[in-house]
Protein backbone atom coordinates (compact mmCIF):
# COMPACT_ATOMS: atom_id res chain seq x y z
CA UNK A 1 0.00 0.00 0.00
CA UNK A 2 1.24 3.35 -0.77
CA UNK A 3 1.30 6.63 1.43
CA UNK A 4 -0.33 9.26 -0.20
CA UNK A 5 2.37 12.47 -0.42
CA UNK A 6 -0.22 14.85 1.61
CA UNK A 7 0.36 12.22 4.94
CA UNK A 8 3.42 12.85 5.88
CA UNK A 9 6.44 16.17 6.14
CA UNK A 10 9.83 16.18 6.16
CA UNK A 11 12.16 16.57 8.89
CA UNK A 12 15.83 18.01 8.68
CA UNK A 13 18.50 15.74 9.68
CA UNK A 14 20.68 18.90 10.91
CA UNK A 15 17.82 19.09 13.92
CA UNK A 16 19.28 16.08 15.63
CA UNK A 17 23.04 17.75 15.69
CA UNK A 18 21.58 21.30 17.12
CA UNK A 19 21.65 19.61 20.84
CA UNK A 20 18.02 20.40 21.56
CA UNK A 21 15.95 18.67 23.98
CA UNK A 22 13.68 15.75 22.78
CA UNK A 23 10.39 17.45 23.36
CA UNK A 24 11.98 20.49 21.58
CA UNK A 25 12.23 18.09 18.59
CA UNK A 26 8.77 17.08 19.35
CA UNK A 27 7.21 20.49 18.90
CA UNK A 28 9.36 21.62 15.99
CA UNK A 29 8.00 18.76 14.10
CA UNK A 30 4.39 19.42 15.15
CA UNK A 31 5.30 23.27 13.85
CA UNK A 32 6.49 21.75 10.31
CA UNK A 33 2.91 19.37 10.52
CA UNK A 34 1.32 22.54 11.05
CA UNK A 35 2.58 25.08 8.68
CA UNK A 36 1.78 26.81 5.71
CA UNK A 37 4.33 25.89 2.90
CA UNK A 38 3.55 28.71 1.48
CA UNK A 39 4.81 31.19 3.71
CA UNK A 40 6.27 29.00 6.76
CA UNK A 41 3.98 29.91 9.04
CA UNK A 42 1.40 28.36 11.95
CA UNK A 43 -1.42 29.65 14.56
CA UNK A 44 -1.38 26.15 16.79
CA UNK A 45 -2.74 27.54 20.45
CA UNK A 46 -1.00 25.79 23.09
CA UNK A 47 -3.81 23.67 24.02
CA UNK A 48 -3.02 21.96 20.68
CA UNK A 49 0.02 21.96 20.80
CA UNK A 50 0.15 20.23 24.75
CA UNK A 51 -2.40 17.28 23.46
CA UNK A 52 -0.09 16.65 20.41
CA UNK A 53 3.25 16.47 22.27
CA UNK A 54 1.24 15.72 25.56
CA UNK A 55 2.64 18.46 27.75
CA UNK A 56 1.21 21.57 29.87
CA UNK A 57 1.26 25.56 28.63
CA UNK A 58 4.26 25.89 30.68
CA UNK A 59 6.21 23.56 29.47
CA UNK A 60 5.36 24.62 25.62
CA UNK A 61 6.31 27.68 26.92
CA UNK A 62 10.31 26.08 27.81
CA UNK A 63 10.06 24.39 24.71
CA UNK A 64 9.14 27.17 21.61
CA UNK A 65 11.66 29.52 23.77
CA UNK A 66 13.88 26.74 23.49
CA UNK A 67 13.40 27.10 19.93
CA UNK A 68 13.24 30.22 19.73
CA UNK A 69 17.16 30.48 21.15
CA UNK A 70 18.27 28.30 18.42
CA UNK A 71 16.68 30.09 15.59
CA UNK A 72 14.28 27.89 14.65
CA UNK A 73 11.56 29.33 14.70
CA UNK A 74 10.22 33.34 15.49
CA UNK A 75 7.57 33.42 16.88
CA UNK A 76 4.61 36.76 17.42
CA UNK A 77 2.16 37.97 19.33
CA UNK A 78 -1.51 37.89 17.52
CA UNK A 79 -4.22 39.88 18.11
CA UNK A 80 -8.17 39.99 17.57
CA UNK A 81 -11.13 41.43 18.28
CA UNK A 82 -13.88 39.59 20.37
CA UNK A 83 -17.14 41.23 21.18
CA UNK A 84 -16.02 44.67 19.81
CA UNK A 85 -12.82 44.14 22.26
CA UNK A 86 -9.08 43.16 20.68
CA UNK A 87 -7.86 40.36 22.86
CA UNK A 88 -4.53 38.47 21.65
CA UNK A 89 -4.93 35.87 19.93
CA UNK A 90 -2.76 32.97 19.26
CA UNK A 91 0.72 32.90 18.35
CA UNK A 92 2.21 33.57 14.95
CA UNK A 93 5.35 30.35 14.81
CA UNK A 94 6.92 30.95 11.69
CA UNK A 95 9.74 27.96 11.04
CA UNK A 96 12.83 29.74 10.02
CA UNK A 97 15.21 28.19 7.35
CA UNK A 98 17.19 24.89 9.23
CA UNK A 99 20.08 26.73 7.44
CA UNK A 100 19.94 29.93 9.90
CA UNK A 101 19.95 27.47 12.66
CA UNK A 102 22.97 25.00 11.58
CA UNK A 103 24.99 28.79 11.18
CA UNK A 104 24.26 30.06 14.47
CA UNK A 105 25.05 26.71 16.14
CA UNK A 106 28.05 26.88 14.60
CA UNK A 107 29.28 30.08 15.61
CA UNK A 108 27.66 29.58 18.97
CA UNK A 109 29.91 26.25 19.42
CA UNK A 110 33.41 28.37 17.71
CA UNK A 111 32.43 31.11 20.13
CA UNK A 112 32.28 28.55 22.90
CA UNK A 113 35.70 26.99 22.16
CA UNK A 114 37.88 30.44 21.83
CA UNK A 115 36.22 31.31 25.22
CA UNK A 116 37.59 27.83 26.55
CA UNK A 117 40.46 28.28 24.83
CA UNK A 118 41.21 31.44 26.38
CA UNK A 119 40.54 30.45 29.71
CA UNK A 120 42.93 27.70 29.58
CA UNK A 121 45.83 30.21 28.08
CA UNK A 122 44.85 32.35 30.90
CA UNK A 123 45.09 29.86 33.57
CA UNK A 124 48.49 28.29 32.21
CA UNK A 125 49.68 31.92 32.76
CA UNK A 126 48.59 32.10 35.85
CA UNK A 127 50.27 29.16 36.75
CA UNK A 128 53.56 29.84 35.00
CA UNK A 129 53.65 33.47 37.17
CA UNK A 130 52.62 31.69 40.42
CA UNK A 131 55.57 29.27 39.39
CA UNK A 132 57.73 32.30 38.82
CA UNK A 133 57.14 33.50 41.93
CA UNK A 134 57.38 31.07 44.08
CA UNK A 135 60.67 30.14 42.52
CA UNK A 136 61.67 33.79 43.71
CA UNK A 137 60.10 34.00 46.88
CA UNK A 138 62.61 30.91 48.47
Amino acid sequence: MRIKDKNYFKIPNAIFSLDLSAKAIALYSFLLKCENRKDFTCYPSYGVIGRAIKSCANTIRVYVNELVDKKLIEVTPTKILRRGKVQNGNLKFRILPIEVAVKFFDEEQMRRLREENTRIKVQRSLEKFDAKRAKTSR
